[in-house]
Formats: C-alpha cells, structure tokens, sequence
C-alpha cells in the first residue's frame, strides 16, 4: 500500500472520486445548543486547495517546514452534538498564514507547502500539531483555519482565533520574529469573527519547555461518532466492518476486530501520525466471518504512541479499506 493510497483512505477518496463534502451552514447567530454543546459556527475556508489527492504528504503533525515564528502546540478536541463526547476517527486539516501573513500555495508563495496538515483524532477526540504562532495580514486579525472532515457526506469548516490581548503578547514578547507589530484589529472588528467568537477562542498559554505556547479548543460538531455515511463508506461496509481495537487506549497489547462478508486477503498496515508505514501485517486468505489480529507493539519493536491503523482486503468485488486510530499509553 503506498503512502498515497493510505492518506486518500483517511479522507481524501470521497474528494478522488469527486463526491462533495457537505458543510455545516450554521450561522453564529443562530447556533443552537444541543446537550449543552454548542455547533462551531461555519466559516470560509479562506486560501486553501481543499483537494489534497495530489498533496499526500501533508498527513503530519509538524507543519512548519521551513517557516520561523513562536512554537505552537495546537491541540484540537472534537465533539459529537449527540452526546458531547469525543469523536475518534475524524480528520482534521489546519492552515493559517506564517509570521508575516502569508499562506504556502498563493500569490509569491506558489508551490510552498508550509503551515499545512491534518491528523486524525484519537480516542479522546484530540488531533494534535506543531505549527508556529500565526501572524496577522490587512483586514484580518489573527487565526488559524481548521476542517472537521466526519465523512465524504459531512465535513465543518471553520477559524479560530485567541485573546486580543494574549496575541500582542506574543508579538511582543517575539519582536525580532514579528515585525510587522502589533495586530491593529480585534476580533470584534474583524469581519469573520465581529459576528461572535465565542466558541472560536482558543486557549492559549506559554509552555516553558519550548518557549513557545500551547493552544486547545474543544470542536463541537453534528453527530456521534462518524456520522453523515457517504457512497465510499457503504460500499465498503458491504463487504468490511472494522472495529475499534480494545482495549483503547491501551499499554502494550490490544486486539483489532473485524469481519468479512466473503473470503478476501487481508492486509493490516500501522502508520505513525507523521505519515511514515511502520508495520504490515498481511494476514493472506481469510474466510467469511469475524476475525481479531492482536497487536503487541514490544513484540513488533515498536514505541508506545498513537497510530493510525488501516485494513484493506481483496476479493471479487474489488478492493476496500477502512482506518482507525488506536493510542498506547506511555
């Protein structure tokens, strides 16, 4: 299985295909709360090429290339509407600007790639990146945009954005790195947020260890679980059903369960969220029924970490695959 096809797999098929993501079309005024969650409200996706097919190797969790700026830690929590608890299994894609307001891939920066990724989220619903602290342009305040892609029917677009004060902070206290200055706008008065922010307002902290800063914001978004099934994902649940390994998160061990609906080789592959294949597991000719393949990360000389886990099988209708994420405890 090579790269390309794996990251397609984790939300890019849909887009190959040509099958639109639908977004969520909530406006600020009118989010509803349901379970005492509230939707994210839905924003432009701003200067992004959202078909990624071409551009496998943005699944990583380090985006920032060649870019210099304070270090970010940006941790984004995803929740259901349903049940307000966290959705594993979701992709979530980044971008923003570098420290002097400009995004990889337009105008001078054509064929840049940085401050771009995507990950998926774990079984708490946390998808996590290593960026640099975004700086501002003319009209906008600072932001990071972000994309919730649920499934090939649903995705939510939308921005978030931190502190006025807290930003200038950052500027200030990095005046050598940020010398455009200080952000002269305010969310208030940025045309994206001036409508209401409130569930947009990322937390931000210093983190000594690196010298830089820590973000966090919890996503709420329509569902439970991966909701909003699309054609690639009935096609395959005729033929696989996939399951959550159990224990999750786990120390050492766990077990991946799954079932075939005819005889089909099978081929479980583990990746590390920096997009790199650490192991293979090809399980060849397997009957109709339900199966488990136990994983032992010591026995596989593998660290304790969070992977991204994919089965893909081969019979006469063709070939299917289906991903995971599962967490080993450190």
């Amino acid at each position: 299985m090579k790269r390309k096809d794996f990251l397609k797999r984790i939300g890019l098929a849909g887009v190959g295909l040509g099958i639109p993501a639908s977004e969520i079309t909530l406006n600020k005024a009118n989010a509803k709360e349901v379970n005492s969650c509230i939707l994210i409200p839905a924003e432009t996706s701003g200067p992004f090429p959202l078909d990624l097919s071409e551009n496998t190797f943005y699944f990583r969790q380090d985006v920032r290339e060649d870019r210099s700026g304070a270090p970010l830690n940006l941790k984004l929590k995803i929740k259901g509407t349903a049940n307000c608890e966290p959705m594993p299994n979701v992709r979530v894609n980044i971008w923003h600007c570098d420290k002097d307001g400009n995004y990889s891939g337009y105008g001078t920066q054509t064929g840049q790639t940085y401050l771009r990724g995507y990950q998926m989220t774990n079984a708490n619903g946390e998808a996590d990146f290593l960026t640099v602290f975004p700086g501002w342009y003319p009209g906008r305040v600072c932001h990071i945009h972000f994309q919730v892609y649920v499934s090939s029917a649903y995705a939510a677009i939308s921005q978030l954005t931190f502190d006025h004060d807290a930003v200038n902070a950052v500027y200030a206290d990095n005046a050598a790195l940020y010398t455009n200055g200080p952000d002269p706008k305010t969310p208030d008065t940025d045309n994206i947020f001036s409508d209401g922010y409130e569930y947009q307002l990322a937390a931000l902290t210093p983190n000594t260890a690196t010298g830089g800063y820590d973000a966090y914001l919890e996503v709420t978004v329509q569902g439970s679980g991966t909701v909003g099934i699309g054609h690639i994902e009935k096609e395959t649940a005729k033929q696989l059903q996939l399951g959550q390994n159990f224990p999750n998160p786990f120390t050492n061990a766990t077990t991946i369960p799954f079932s075939l609906s005819a005889a089909s080789k099978v081929k479980l592959e583990l990746w590390e969220l920096t997009g790199k294949k650490a192991v293979v597991i090809d399980k060849g000719m397997l009957p109709a029924g339900n199966h488990n393949i136990d994983i032992n990360l010591a026995a596989m000389g593998l660290p304790k970490n969070t992977f991204a886990y994919q089965l893909e099988i081969e019979n006469s209708a063709g070939i299917f695959k289906d991903c995971k994420v599962m967490t080993a405890m450190q």
